[in-house]
């Protein structure tokens, strides 16, 4: 099966990326996946500015046309050399597979091809066109943990010469996940505002990337995981009022669903209680706010926490292609989360 783990992409881009003619990225984290395709490009060498060599794509090109894919990778260019076709957009596309699988038996010598897709679950036609072939290879995308936040925050810190207090990578923490350009972009922004001053410290953060409380944030994440209507849009209030914007909760809300996800599936694999799970991956939540968690875990199983992610994901990725209409994004996604949760309970 040709696949790499999440974790293993760097490595694979220096080592083993030109072993591999067709690349298909695909995940949740969109940011993340256009970050690599953009990777993939630049190993591949192709001038992305010379309109001979280098052809973008939508995948509705593909679907709407199967033998174009072909044509283009075994056509040659005014000038000769190599080929980069970049397609984007990508999903459940049964043409494209197709023309993926068929590609794929006889591999051009001079073209390059980087796919872009979504998140692709585990049998998906593209997915298995681009395993199941010698010469393609799928890379997964999935939301940075707080390990790969923390490389991120260095890599970019280390290239503004610029160093971070641990109270203040710690509420930085906060504001990043879910798509890996956004969380770049806000590590930048940060970095730019505190350039000259040499040691990035809690109050660069409040400046520049959010001065809304964490115990704010929380206590809507906290409304929301209950299905508290009122208690939420109360909470949401106090982050309005203090200029914050609702994106922030967002945010913090992704990453307990994260969190979620990983005590379901301790829950789930090794048959331990709710409690056990929250002792295991919960020892560091404030003492008044693991009973409710604790409630969360019984109340929302693997599938709706897995599929909540996603949704709330997919928000971020809105939000951030579309920041005029952030806040509006964020409440109605949260929202729509509160009221789930509160179907549940009643349920339950």
């Amino acid at each position: 099966m040709a696949e790499i783990k999440a974790h293993e992409f760097d490595q694979f881009v220096k080592r083993r990326a030109k072993e591999y003619r067709i690349f298909l990225i695909y995940g949740p984290d969109r940011g993340l996946v256009s970050e690599r395709a953009g990777e993939l490009a630049k190993m591949t060498g192709v001038d992305t500015s010379d309109a001979f060599s280098f052809m973008r794509l939508e995948a509705s090109d593909i679907n709407a046309d199967p033998g174009r894919l072909y044509d283009e990778a075994n056509s040659t260019g005014l000038f000769g050399g190599e080929k980069l076709i970049w397609i984007k957009g990508a999903g459940a596309d049964k043409n494209l597979s197709d023309a993926l699988s068929g590609i794929s038996q006889n591999p051009p010598d001079n073209a390059w091809i980087i796919i872009e897709a979504g998140d692709l679950k585990k049998g998906a036609n593209l997915r298995k066109a681009a395993e199941g072939a010698s010469a393609a290879i799928a890379i997964p995308c999935y939301a940075d943990d707080v390990k790969a936040l923390n490389s991120l925050i260095d890599e970019e810190l280390a290239a503004s010469g610029l160093r971070i207090t641990a109270n203040a990578r710690s509420l930085l923490l906060d504001s990043l996940g879910g798509d890996r350009i956004a969380s770049r972009n806000e590590i930048r922004k940060l970095a730019l505002y505190a350039q000259g001053d040499g040691t990035i410290e809690e109050q660069h953060i409040l400046d520049i990337v959010g001065d809304a409380s964490a115990i704010s944030a929380d206590d809507a994440v906290d409304a929301i995981l209950k299905g508290d209507l009122p208690d939420f849009l109360h909470a949401v209030q106090k982050v309005v009022a203090s200029k914050t914007a609702v994106f922030l909760v967002l945010q913090v809300c992704l990453r307990q669903f994260q969190m979620l996800d990983l005590m379901r599936a301790e829950m789930d694999e090794r048959r331990v209680s709710a409690q056990d799970a929250l002792n295991i991956h919960g020892r560091h939540l404030h003492f008044r706010r693991k009973p409710v968690i604790e409630s969360a875990l019984r109340n929302w199983n693997a599938a709706a926490v897995s599929t909540e992610m996603n949704r709330l994901q997919a928000a971020i990725l809105q939000s951030r292609q579309r920041s005029s209409l952030e806040d509006t994004i964020a409440m109605q996604t949260l929202l729509a989360t509160t009221l789930i949760a509160a179907r549940g309970r009643s349920r339950g």
